[in-house]
């Protein structure tokens, strides 16, 4: 296994040097050196290493200060400490630094190989282990409908509500706060439908102007009006076949509600200026985050076109009320921005995640897809921390109630907080042992093993920063 690992040994004395690079590369190691710990870290940060083997007394910057700024900088590489004046407290210590192992002076080529060769196993256990976990991940997350993922019971009623509705011609209207995923729920509706092939059109009746509402949505004829040079499809036109989505359908004007309306009934379109209407096959769905039976009660929303609309009614609750899906949706924009932005963050401190839990998110998933992305742009190490946050998510207050803390009256809500700092602390002192772990939170194995899924903290330990 190890004819390809790379070796960095650092030591001042030079023939401890020569003696460690003659056995290493005999044993099929690929070997550097460095005389001291500040050329170490120098030498680390140009070249990827698997493995350091580091003196721990050394002029200009010893083993240890070498270990802290080490972890600091996030080196990934195991590091192996040695001294000949070592001591059980020395060893401790050292391994309460991140070192993975500490072997005493003078030493055999054997014992050397040993320590090497149980440091490459454990690496490649942990990179398994991560293979798996991001394996089972996707098969649990990004599957769950569309490219919408979830966990809480309220999102999987919602995914089993439109997979249901989604193979029938039926209208579909979907309804919930601004960021709640109403587009994305319409995409996977239009997927799994049989107009899958057809086009997918997406138009925002509140954002166009009410004078180019009616020519977006049913289009023109060549002279129709001043202007009209040529003819115009309109939107109906080009979604003929697939799916047409109404974005905040509560925003149409009602001369064109009317005019909507037909198009439900008849199954025809008039563009403006032509001499009669012509078919389209068009499934509609359409969304918005008004309540459409108040607006009807209010006079500024037809009824015959709500009742049309409303077959098949789908609501999305807000982030605040489905809390169990925060640690999953997180790890996702991670995971996503952590890609497109080339980032060597790896995962989200539980100190953080205790913040994200307790926010009220108004802004729902939009807004907590925006936060991660700017937590990933500031982390400078390799979590994601409290600071990395926006300040109103309150990592810089002090003196907060307890209350203000839980940010609400919820026990449940409560409890989570609760739960995901401590089990992460555990985790974190424990360097990821979980059984010693859950001795330390006294739970049991299999209660801590749930929460660790459910909380999103399968990435915390190895030494990682809370």
């Amino acid at each position: 296994m190890h004819n390809k690992q790379r070796i960095l040994i650092i030591d001042d004395e030079d023939n401890m040097r020569h003696m460690l690079a003659s056995v290493l590369v005999r044993l099929g190691y690929q070997v550097e050196s460095a005389a001291n710990g500040r050329i170490g870290l120098e030498t680390l940060a140009a070249q990827e290493f698997d493995a350091v083997l580091c003196d721990i007394r050394m002029p200009e910057m010893d083993g240890m200060e070498f270990l802290r700024q080490a972890t600091a900088a996030g080196i990934s590489a195991t590091i192996v400490m040695m001294s000949a004046f070592g001591s059980v407290d020395t060893a401790l210590a050292a391994m309460r630094l991140g070192a993975y192992d500490y072997i005493s002076k003078p030493f055999k080529a054997d014992e050397i190989e040993l320590t090497l060769h149980k440091a490459e196993e454990r690496e490649g256990l942990k990179r398994a282990n991560r293979e798996l976990r991001d394996k089972v991940a996707s098969l649990e997350g990004e599957c769950d409908f569309g490219k919408m993922v979830a966990r809480s019971k309220a999102m999987q009623d919602v995914f089993t509500l439109a997979a249901k509705v989604a193979p029938h011609a039926t209208t579909v209207l979907i309804t919930g706060e601004s960021g709640t995923g109403k587009e994305l729920v319409a995409q996977g509706i239009h997927q799994r439908s049989g107009r899958a092939a057809g086009k997918f059109v997406a138009v925002n009746c509140g954002g166009l102007p009410e004078n180019l509402i009616e020519s977006e949505l049913f289009g023109y004829v060549k002279g129709a009006f001043t202007g009209a040079d040529k003819n115009k499809m309109g939107l109906f036109a080009e979604a003929d076949g697939g799916t047409l989505f109404l974005d905040e359908i509560g925003e149409l004007p009602l001369s064109l509600q009317v005019k909507l309306l037909r198009v439900l009934q008849e199954g025809e379109v008039q563009p403006i200026g032509a001499s009669g209407p012509s078919k389209v096959d068009v499934r509609i769905i359409a969304a918005t985050a008004r309540d459409l039976a108040q607006e009807v009660g209010l006079g500024l929303f037809r009824q015959d076109l709500f009742y049309r609309l409303n077959v098949v009614h789908i609501v999305l609750p807000p982030l605040r009320e489905r809390t169990g899906d925060i640690a999953l949706l997180s790890e996702f924009f991670l995971k996503r921005y952590v890609k497109r932005l080339e980032s060597p963050v790896a995962g989200i401190a539980p100190s953080a995640m205790t913040l994200l839990l307790q926010h009220a998110w108004p802004g729902n998933v939009r807004e907590l897809e925006n936060v991660i992305e700017r937590a990933v742009v500031l982390a400078e190490k390799k979590v994601v921390l409290p600071e990395n946050l926006p300040d109103t998510f309150g990592a810089r207050q002090n003196g907060r109630r307890l209350d203000d803390f839980f940010g609400g009256f919820s026990i449940k809500q409560a409890q989570k907080i609760m739960e995901t700092s401590l089990i992460g602390r555990a985790l974190q002192s424990t360097g990821g042992n979980k059984s010693k772990a859950a001795e330390l939170l006294e739970i049991s194995y299999p209660s801590l093993l749930s929460k660790i899924k459910e909380y999103g903290l399968e990435r915390v330990g190895d030494g990682k920063e809370i």
